[in-house]
């Protein structure tokens, strides 16, 4: 079976008994604690002596591997960008607009001297609004403030079109349950982010600081009362209204929509709404409250919004809430990170084009497009021996996964600059929101029109990757092809551990619960028969389930529907990647044992180490509300226990307590 960027060449995998210099292990010792017991606590073991030699520094809340390739990375970027920021380059050049954008972002002395002043415009603006029949204008032309999201992308139900997209917006904390919840912890999170904003009013001369924080949050908690879950966000066709125009004036009639649009300069005749109470809610808040409650809502989000380009005191009384008290850091990034942070954010791909021309070679790719392959042959395999799915279901799954894309290490155009306009004559601010305003015309300039196959949604150098399925595509940037998820020069078994769950995770994210609603096409399209679909959802209930029995903190328990969807990608890229690995064993003969460790064994080290990682309590708690993964800790110990050739590779039995019955195992892909 072959993809679109499937090379047929493909490259032969060497093995240790045929390569003129034997491959590695790539299991390192020092990152086990042998003095755990494998079997009643596989994640102490895999990964216990790199916890202990990687303790949380101040800085961070929560710290694993990803983020140790992520410094990493960002150490990398930061060499390419400084030796660009040291040197003039000409006007208009992406090399000066990298190098003084960096530069802004380091000069502190600068921000510092201006204080508020740069946002002071903004906030004169909101309080010179006199009347409501201003509002749609200045919530169409603000890029500081507002109450809702617009953006442009595939449109569900017809992939190859671009359509414009609503989303809830508009509370600060993001996460609806910090407004309601009434546990002892949210309810400290929320007195807490009430005293932050009297402070940051306080901060920007407001002299009734404590009434203005008491405003903001009870709009914010009216907005998030409105708003879905995570868990009902994770509906695709709930989440889908397309409507007219016409339409979207008859149900939020308190917006005069041709104006707020015309502000946005956004010509169409349709958008997908999102979140429909929501948005009827905010309609109805701009109509009852107070207008100038209204305007103190703009000027909290403006001020909030603009607190990390500003003063140091500014920045550090935002960190003082964000960073102390929701996640439990002890100090801000480094200086130096928050400037490359800020130079990606703005000028991602520019860099990434640099960063593989340094640090990825072609034959990392190659490498990869192989894996990819020998995983799709196996998830193959997988469907068609599926005892739960009828041969006409599994039909479309195989077509489903047959024409999967494949993206590997970095896109074969690079994004246009041009237009983006870097003046460091300006404020460090200006220039953020310049840089805003480029992004949003970027999106914007998609508007009904064909879907770019081509268009990456993450950088090169970032070390992550994703599914898409309106695209029906994976992607899997340069900066995650390292290790500990990729290592050329180890063995297979370390490999299809790490990365190759990592692959199949992907590839699992196009059958999960949210995923298995789109086509091959990636159009919400029903392909399934209705009783292949019930028994679809019964088998991924019991993952639901079995996660809703994982205590994550006293008391708190994982929310197995809002994790669902990657605990179910975790559990099909582990099952994916093994049987591919034994297809590889089979064929090229049984990989010899080393450092003690058969290969089965070596796989599920590989795999665990992946999220090896140390995290604070407040973080933990924080995750647990908004990360739609589970914690690291469990997506080894809780996904592992459902895996049959974890048990026979490390001679589980029932006296484990990580041990789950058979019939009592997640068995979906």
């Amino acid at each position: 079976m072959k993809t679109k960027t499937f090379i047929a060449s493909a490259i032969v995998l060497c093995m240790v008994t045929s390569c003129s210099k034997p491959l590695s292990t790539g299991i390192r010792i020092e990152n086990l604690d042998t003095t755990a017991i494998p079997q009643n606590d596989f994640y102490q073991f895999a990964c216990g002596g790199w916890m202990a030699n990687h303790p949380l520094t101040a800085e961070y809340s929560r710290f694993g591997t990803f983020d140790e390739l992520g410094l990493r990375n960002l150490e990398q970027v930061n060499g390419l960008i400084t030796e660009i920021a040291e040197k003039s380059h000409p006007q208009g050049s992406v090399a000066q607009k990298i190098g003084d954008f960096y530069n802004m972002a380091m000069d502190t002395a600068r921000r510092n001297s201006e204080g508020i002043a740069p946002l002071q415009v903004t906030l004169d603006e909101i309080a010179a609004i006199s009347s409501r029949d201003e509002l749609s204008a200045k919530l169409g032309a603000a890029m500081e403030y507002g109450l809702f999201a617009m953006y442009v992308e595939a449109d569900p139900a017809n992939s190859t079109m671009n359509i414009l997209n609503e989303s809830q917006a508009g509370y600060a904390l993001g996460e609806k349950e910090y407004y309601f919840d009434e546990d002892e912890h949210t309810t400290a999170i929320r007195e807490a982010y009430i005293k932050h904003i009297a402070r940051m009013f306080a901060l920007f001369g407001y002299d009734d600081a404590e009434q203005r924080a008491q405003t903001v949050f009870r709009l914010e908690k009216r907005l998030a009362g409105a708003a879905l879950n995570n868990v009902e966000l994770r509906d695709p066709i709930a989440n889908y209204n397309k409507i007219s125009m016409a339409e979207l004036q008859e149900m939020v009639p308190q917006i005069e929509w041709n104006t707020f649009f015309a502000a946005m300069n956004i010509h169409t005749d349709s958008v997908n709404i999102g979140q429909k109470r929501h948005l009827q809610e905010c309609g109805k808040l701009l109509a009852e409250e107070p207008l100038e409650d209204i305007k103190t809502l703009f000027a909290w989000q403006a001020i909030d919004g603009a607190a990390g380009y500003l003063s140091d005191e500014v920045y550090m009384a935002h960190f003082d809430f964000y960073g102390r008290v929701l996640s439990g850091s002890e100090e801000p990034r480094p200086l130096w990170k928050r400037a490359v942070g800020i130079v990606e954010g703005t000028l991602g791909e520019a860099v990434g084009e640099m960063y593989v021309q340094k640090y990825f070679p072609e034959k990392n790719k190659q490498r990869m497009l192989n894996l990819v392959h020998n995983l799709q042959k196996a998830f193959g395999e997988r469907i068609e021996a599926l005892s739960w799915m009828s041969d006409e279901t599994k039909a479309k799954a195989l077509e489903k996964l047959n024409t999967m894309t494949i993206k590997i290490g970095y896109p074969d155009k690079w994004r246009d600059y041009t237009k983006l306009d870097v003046n460091p004559a300006d404020s460090y601010y200006a220039n953020v929101q310049r840089a805003a305003k480029f992004e949003q015309e970027y999106s914007l300039s998609y508007l009904d029109k064909p879907v770019d196959k081509e268009k990456w949604y993450m950088f090169p150098q970032t070390v992550n990757a994703y599914y898409n399925p309106s695209a029906n595509e994976i992607c899997f940037p340069a900066g995650i092809l390292q290790y500990p998820f990729f290592d050329m020069s180890a063995d297979d078994a370390f490999n299809y551990g790490a990365i190759g769950v990592v692959i199949g995770h992907e590839m699992t994210h196009g059958f999960d619960d949210m995923g298995c609603q789109f086509d091959k096409d990636g159009n919400l399209n029903n392909w399934w028969t209705a009783e292949d679909k019930a028994n679809f959802d019964a088998r991924t209930k019991v993952m639901e389930e079995y996660f809703n029995g994982i205590e994550v903190a006293p008391g708190v328990h994982a929310n197995g529907a809002f994790t669902l969807g990657e605990n179910i990608a975790d559990h099909g890229g582990l099952q994916i990647s093994y049987q591919a690995f034994s297809n590889l064993m089979r064929q090229s003969g049984q990989m010899s044992d080393s450092a003690g460790f058969t290969p089965q064994q070596r796989f599920f080290l590989a795999y665990a180490n992946v999220w090896a990682g140390n995290i604070r309590p407040e973080e933990v708690l924080k995750r647990t509300k908004s990360d739609s993964h589970s914690l690291g800790r469990w997506r080894v110990n809780g996904a592992l226990p459902q895996i049959a050739a974890w048990y026979d590779a490390w001679a589980v039995d029932e006296t484990s307590p990580l041990f789950v019955p058979t019939e009592k195992r997640v068995s979906i892909w």
